[in-house]
């Protein structure tokens, strides 16, 4: 009796112990399972190119392809985000003026290269990439893998945007701000930068869209930067956003046979503006074809009036890998301040450049925005925004 008694009591202990065992896995599947269902839970959000797009609902992790993405994720806050960045985007030096690349001197030191310039993707090294990411974020060009095929060597959702500008494609702007604003969970920052934007092309055009014909000076740009790198005197752009912003006469406006294209010298010399500005990149020519040098060193440029008058000024690039929206914005006070400066008066050019490098890049730290001025000034060796000795 005894030992029956004894059995029944291992017996029930061991019944006991399975029990506990049993539940623990239960416990630990169930958890499993509540943890893999929150995995996979995911949105679709619509892209630029119209496609229907499934990401996580939650991303935490994504890589920037092509230009312009990575530094309207920048605008948005969400830079720590990338586990790797493409080669293009690897420069920090202060004469590729890119306020988002110099506020951000880790995209040149910290992250693993998943690709070439201008979104010639890796695939295999996109997969290498320790943690993955949730979402590639893709500008769509005729460069690198389409992004349906990107996306089924990679298994990573592919959500396409377009550059776009502040002019003509500002529709395509917002619109890809927005895009990235729902894939990284910015939607508020989305809308605080476009009507950052807002503001100041409003204030630009009330400022300026009264003057009379007769008070507009006559304006040319020259040296505008191009996909090819720095050009000359005579590389111009007939749609200037700087000018357009401020109602200026550019003397290139209206000819349908210019947009980003050089001119000759016989028609800038038949044109024959007041004032002449320099995108200051065109320094990096050298001497033969430099904007500085021409206007110094040849005769023929010598005899416009806006040399003769001193009325030549040098401006910052924004055309380094695809437009750089703030220094557009900053270029457009400073033409509107020189081309009419009663209209300026309360605009400390200093101050309002800090203020709109601080917004888009520099996560509302002025002192930061203060380098970044300083940096995009002084990224050649003659200052932007002082009158050029010429």
């Amino acid at each position: 009796m005894k030992g029956n008694k004894t059995q029944f009591m291992c017996f029930l202990f061991a019944l006991i112990a399975i029990s506990v065992l049993i539940s623990g896995c239960t416990d630990s599947y169930t958890s499993q399972s509540i943890q893999t269902q929150e995995e996979v839970t995911t949105v679709t959000i619509t892209d630029a190119l119209g496609r229907e797009v499934e990401i996580p609902a939650s991303t935490e992790h994504v890589i920037c392809s092509g230009v312009g993405s990575l530094r309207l994720l920048t605008y948005l806050e969400a830079q720590d985000m990338i586990v790797g960045i493409e080669r293009g985007e690897t420069t920090s030096t202060a004469s590729n003026a890119k306020p988002y690349s110099l506020a951000n001197p880790q995209f040149a030191t910290d992250y693993a290269i998943f690709g070439e310039t201008r979104g010639q993707d890796d695939p295999e090294k996109i997969l290498s990439l320790d943690p993955l990411p949730d979402v590639i974020i893709k500008t769509y060009s005729a460069m690198g893998y389409d992004p349906e095929e990107l996306q089924e060597k990679t298994g990573i959702p592919v959500v396409v945007i377009y550059t776009g500008d502040l002019a003509e494609n500002r529709d395509e702007l917002d619109l890809s701000i927005r895009i990235i604003g729902q894939v990284v969970g910015k939607e508020e920052r989305a809308e605080e930068v476009i009507s950052f934007f807002d503001e100041a092309l409003e204030d630009l055009d009330t400022r300026t869209e009264d003057v009379a014909e007769e008070d507009r000076p006559t304006c040319y740009v020259g040296g505008i930067g191009r996909s090819g790198g720095p050009q000359g005197f005579q590389s111009t752009e007939a749609t200037y956003p700087p000018f357009l912003f401020t109602n200026a006469l550019n003397v290139a406006y209206g000819d349908t046979n210019i947009n980003v294209a050089d001119v000759s010298k016989e028609k800038i010399i038949e044109w024959d503006p007041d004032m002449i500005f320099l995108d200051l990149n065109t320094i990096e020519c050298g001497d033969e074809r430099s904007g500085v040098s021409l206007l110094r060193d040849d005769g023929s440029y010598s005899q416009l009036q806006a040399v003769r008058s001193g009325n030549v000024y040098g401006v910052l690039p924004f055309n380094k890998y695809a437009t750089n929206f703030g220094s557009v914005i900053a270029d457009s006070y400073f033409a509107g301040k020189t081309l009419y400066p009663d209209r300026f008066e309360d605009v400390s050019l200093e101050e309002k450049t800090v203020e709109i490098y601080t917004f888009l890049v520099c996560q509302g730290d002025e002192e930061k925005g203060r380098e970044i001025y300083d940096s995009m000034i002084n990224a050649y060796d003659i200052p932007a925004f002082t009158k050029l000795d010429v």
